[in-house]
């Protein structure tokens, strides 16, 4: 019997994007039928007081709207939402939550970290194009958090970390130069190291890097992120400004200001690994999908 496709869609609210994937869902397996997405920068927008701003509450309740809208468009009969670090920490994050609810009608899931790490895991594992001989490894690279994740596809995870780092905050914290500067560059790489001191991870067979660093490396250094990979990305980044590099590699100009910070976390995380990163094709969307599909 031929399983029943269902299309469904995923809007994730993150520290620096908001995300939407309509997807045609079967058991296991997903099929892309559109993504969009919009810099929101929720993680960069909370105060001192940890409260994230009502202009900035009304902004992602905006974008949230459009993307539902265009989900119904594409014949989604589920829409899920979830947000993650920078809604997590944040003093009203229910508030933002509350107010996407009250004004869309959508139910917004605050992600714990281990269920950011089981959902990247779900996501990568279902979306890699086979299975693995043996563990698999997963980061995900967020704005406001970064977690890493060693299990057996397609989703018994059997370890995994979750740290407050993210490129949003490592980049306004160390990288506010454009190009930013070697010093910089040394501090921010002294952050990630402190964040990870003393993690020990289980060494997997193989390993993929998922989140909108890693999809941007694709563009920048090709597939595989192994250290001449990493050196020729670092080389580009440190040379150019973030809109001369965003136009050479057809990427959006907010994201190459993050994109060195979220290279240090993927190139920190790879050396914990100790393996290559593979790009992924899906991660936490990709995840939700795969999972609301094994409960139907």
């Amino acid at each position: 019997m031929v399983a029943a496709h269902v299309r469904r869609a995923c809007i994730d609210i993150g520290s620096n994007t908001t995300r939407l994937l309509v997807a045609e869902c079967a058991a296991g397996h997903l099929e892309e039928v559109h993504q969009d997405r919009a810099f929101t920068r929720i993680g960069r927008g909370i105060s001192g007081d940890g409260m994230i701003a009502e202009a900035k509450i009304a902004e992602v309740v905006g974008v949230v709207r459009k993307q539902l809208e265009r989900a119904h468009e594409l014949g989604s009969s589920e829409v899920l939402g979830v947000a993650t670090a920078a809604i997590r920490r944040a003093a009203n994050g229910s508030a933002l939550v509350s107010a996407i609810e009250t004004a869309c009608g959508l139910r917004v899931q605050i992600l714990s970290g281990e269920e950011e790490a089981r959902l990247a895991f779900v996501g990568a594992a279902g979306t890699l194009g086979h299975r693995p001989a043996g563990a698999l490894g997963v980061v995900d690279v967020g704005g406001g958090s970064s977690e890493v994740v060693v299990g057996t596809a397609p989703h018994a995870v059997d370890w995994w970390f979750s740290f407050p780092l993210g490129s949003g905050d490592l980049a306004e914290e160390h990288l506010r130069s454009d190009p930013p500067r070697a010093g910089e560059l040394a501090a921010a790489r002294a952050r990630v190291a402190e964040a990870l001191d003393g993690v020990e991870a289980p060494s997997p067979l193989e390993a993929v890097a998922v989140g909108g660093s890693a999809t941007s490396m694709r563009l920048l250094a090709g597939p595989l992120l192994d250290r001449p990979a990493f050196e020729r990305a670092f080389a580009v980044l440190a040379a150019d400004g973030a809109a001369d590099v965003a136009s050479r590699f057809s990427l959006d100009p907010e994201r190459v200001r993050l994109l060195p910070a979220g290279l240090l976390i993927l190139e920190a995380v790879s050396n914990l690994f100790g393996t290559p990163l593979q790009v992924g094709c899906g991660g936490i969307r990709e995840g939700v999908l795969l999972e609301a599909g094994e409960l139907v």
